[in-house]
Order: structure tokens, then sequence, then C-alpha cells
């Protein structure tokens, strides 16, 4: 059990959860001093962003590219600070490969700009004002949100951080705040074009976790300009593992410590004020009550409810249970042989099956492919890792006969899709393996084994969302029920803004 280490240490911070929002928060406090303590029920760190192996095979569990390693991005920046070296990667170009129902060309995401330019005009032919209207959104969220802004405030320190960052560029954006991407669609007269409509939806829902009718626009201009040089979304080398375990040795490095299959079962609050976490060990099932004068919650919002109880504030309790069901995910791992692999085949790939059906549960699949060397499958073999959104609650209904039929229904119909592209036989096929949202809940204990965060529609993104000041005092949330849809990336903005409050509120 960690004690304290004397009064010249800063105060006493535990940190419930070990994703990269967690161990983010909790290394750079290490950093600045604090006494840190981490926990978490699983057996590895890094959550959504962790790693399994099997057979040879290394497999990314849910998040399988990173943003922000380019100069200026937000893990270049907390990795300087640590004095960590950042993981190798490889950049994604195109960043994403998208086919569309009936077509076998793929729209390519390209890295460089000019080269997006003529593939989106090409593409989609009449729609390049949409396209300048999200760069010119773009650029000036970009700069805005360089600044470190606070949002949504919940102080008046928070508050002038926010208009601290506020320049003229930045008043550009204020016309578009209540806009949706299907509203821009609509002022354009582009709505009604099926092929453009429809790959905006399959790449917001990637990082809105809603479609284009229900995107704010203002998010969605940053969520597709990010992939585009000089920012650009990254591959790396090993697996996705190394982000958490550089965390890891950085926390670790400035006097932190870790705590894997520790479960936080509850935060103690007295006066409206954080001041304990009680603990269980999964090793020994012993149970106690660790003091605390800051608590980080990297959990989503809804564990962080029942982590309060009776405490939690019941508007903040209102506002949790009123949000829209969040996406669950079916993802299927394969390990197979370098041959099921087709030549030139890009690292990232979405496909959409039936312009009919809804994206999500099999009728579309955002699919991970390792490249040789880059540490993810034996000599002459690869992964690929195809993820489809899902109905969450609904593998939560029925007898186990059912849930195991469903999911048997669901693994036939992946491969049966994935075979329409991969050469994939019994003999190509070394390793086969699925995960549902009753996979995820209990490996990563997100309530109901939600994955994404929260919807980015306009009542829940940026200045309306949730924040990691929390009601109650000393008690902050990070990760992506503060700052979902961009991955590692968002959620080390969450950590690295907890982070400051925390200092300023010490």
């Amino acid at each position: 059990m960690p004690s304290s280490q004397g009064s010249n240490r800063k105060s006493r911070v535990v940190v419930i959860g070990a994703g990269i929002g967690g161990l983010t928060a909790g290394a750079l406090l290490a950093r600045r001093g604090y006494q840190v303590l981490v926990l978490d029920q699983a057996l590895v760190p890094g959550g959504c962003a962790s790693t399994f192996k099997r057979r040879g095979f290394t497999f990314d569990v849910g998040a399988t590219q990173v943003a922000g390693l380019e100069p200026g991005g937000i893990h270049k920046r907390i990795f300087d600070e640590l004095e960590v070296d950042l993981p190798a990667a490889m950049p994604c170009d195109p960043a994403c490969a998208v086919v569309l129902p009936g077509e076998t060309e793929a729209i390519n995401v390209w890295r460089d700009p000019q080269k997006w330019k003529e593939e989106r005009m090409r593409q989609f032919p009449g729609s390049e004002p949409f396209w300048q209207l999200l760069t010119t959104l773009f650029d000036a969220s970009w700069k805005f949100q360089a600044r470190d802004p606070v949002l949504p405030p919940r102080s008046l320190w928070d508050l002038w951080q926010l208009a601290s960052s506020v320049r003229p560029d930045t008043l550009i954006t204020l016309p578009f705040t209540f806009m949706t991407v299907g509203d821009a669609l609509r002022v354009y007269g582009l709505y009604e074009n099926q092929r453009l409509r429809t790959f905006l939806d399959l790449q917001l829902k990637l990082y809105s976790q809603v479609d284009a009718d229900n995107t704010a626009l203002l998010y969605a201009a940053t969520a597709l300009g990010v992939s585009t040089e000089p920012q650009g979304l990254f591959h790396l080398k090993g697996s996705m593992q190394v982000l958490s375990d550089r965390l890891v040795e950085a926390l670790e490095k400035y006097g932190g410590k870790l705590l894997m299959r520790h479960t936080v079962e509850q935060i103690g609050i007295s006066g409206n004020k954080a001041t304990s976490v009680t603990i269980r060990s999964s090793k020994t099932a012993e149970v106690w009550t660790e003091l605390a004068d800051e608590v980080v919650a990297n959990v989503t919002v809804q564990n962080l409810v029942k982590l309060l109880g009776a405490k939690a504030p019941l508007g903040y309790k209102n506002r949790v249970e009123k949000l829209p069901p969040a996406s669950g995910a079916f993802v299927i791992y394969l390990g197979v042989d370098q041959s099921a692999i087709p030549a030139g085949c890009p690292p990232h790939l979405q496909f959409l099956y039936d312009y009919e059906g809804e994206i999500g549960e099999n009728n579309s699949l955002f699919v991970s492919v390792s490249h040789p060397g880059d540490g993810r499958a034996p000599q002459g073999k690869a992964t690929i890792i195809a993820s489809s959104f899902t109905d969450a609650q609904m593998w939560w209904q029925g007898s186990k006969e059912d849930y195991d039929k469903l999911k048997q229904q669901y693994t036939e119909e992946a491969i049966a899709r994935l075979s329409q592209y991969f050469y994939l036989k019994p003999e190509t096929i070394i390793h086969q393996e699925t995960a549902t949202p009753r996979t995820f809940a209990y490996y990563t204990g997100r309530d109901q084994g939600v994955v994404g965060g929260i919807g980015q529609r306009v009542p829940t993104f940026g200045p309306f969302g949730f924040a990691t000041r929390t009601p109650i005092k000393h008690l902050w949330l990070v990760g992506d029920s503060t700052h979902p849809g961009e991955g590692t990336a968002g959620v080390s903005y969450s950590a690295l803004t907890a982070v400051r409050q925390i200092e300023v509120s010490s």
C-alpha cells in the first residue's frame, strides 16, 4: 500500500484508470512533483489502446492510429516535458481508404493536402467550396486549440484561459457554432449527394461517433483535417502498447506508482470534496481506503456516476442518464498468412456494404492491417483487425446461449464481408478471435463496454461538453467523455487540461 513521501512533496493524487488519459495525467503530475498513485483493474495498462498477444501475433485492442506525434502535436509536447522518447512510428498515407457499396476503387484520404484536394475533387465534383469551409474552420480551430483553452469553462481561471486563447481569427468560427455537417451540406446544395454524404457519415462515425446530420461542424472540421500534413495520423511500430509503456516509464521515473489488478470501488466525498478512494486488490481481495488530495478519474462519465453512488450531484447524474446511448464495438482479430493480404493494401480501410443499411452492425467495417516489419506479426504473417459499431445494449440481453449465437452470427458475417477483399480461407487464417461490448466491459471496466466516448453533437461538443472540472471539488474527469473522438490525442489534451487545473487549485 503506498504511503506518504514527506511534507516536501506536493499533494497526493490518486488516478483511477491506466488508459492513455490517466497515465498522461499521472506522469505529468509526477513530473511536476506530486505524489501519484495510478490504479487499474486490468492486467496491462493502456485501456482501449492496449494490446494482447496470441501465437506470435500482437493485436491492438481498439485504437490503431495515433495523432499528435508531429512537432507541436500533443504527444510530442507531453513527451518532451516528460523527457522520454516518442515511440517510433510510420505516417499513415493514405490515412484511410474508403470503399463505398458496389465500388472497387477506394477514396483515399491522402496525407499530402494537395493530393487529398485533387482526390476529393475527382471523387466529389462540385464539393470544393464545402471542403474549403472545413479547411478555414480547421485552421482557426487548430490555432485556438494550440493555445490550450479550457472547454467548457467551469471556474474564473478556466474562463480566463479560454478568453486568453481567443484571437481575431477565432471569431471566424463563431457563426458556425450551432451548425452540423448536414447543415453545411445543405448550404452548399450538396446534401443530396449520396456518395459524399455517405463518405462523411463513415469518417465522422469513427471520430465523432455520430453521422453528418448530427456531428457539430466545428468538431468535424478538426476531425477531418487532422489526417493531413503538417499534422497527420501515425501507425506505431511494435504496437499501441508502446505508447502506454513510455508513459508508465515516465510515471515511475518521477516517483509515481502504478498498481494493476486493483479496482476502485468508490470515491469518498466529504463536504462536496473528493477525499479518498476505496480500493480492492484482485490478487488478494484486500479492501482499503486511500486518502487523496486530488482524484483524477480516467473513466466514462457513466462509470464516474456509479463510483460516486449517492454522492453524485443530482443535476450531473440526470445529465448523464439523458445522454443518447453510446456505441459498442464488435471486433474480429485475425492472424493470417501474408498471402491473405492484397498487394498494395493500405494500413487502414473502411468499407460500407449496403447504402440501405446503417453504419455499423457489420454493414460497415473499419480495418487495420499490419505491414511487414511493424512488429505485429511473425515474418511472412500479418494481422487484420476489423471493427464495427454496434448497439452495446443488445449484447447484454437474453441468455448466454443467445449471446453465443449472436457472437457467432456476427463473426460469420464479418468473415464473409472481409473475404470480399482479403483472401481468407482456412489455410490462410492462423488465429481468429472476437470481442463484443461484453468483452470490452470485462477487460476495460467501461460501463456496458461502450467505446469512443460521447457523440459530438452540438449539445455535447467543445463548449457544451463534459468538463474535466467536475461539480465536486478536487475530482477531475479525463478521457474520452471530456475530449472524445480524437483517440489518444484527445484524451491527452484532457489530461493536460486537468493537470493545469490541479496546479492552480492545489
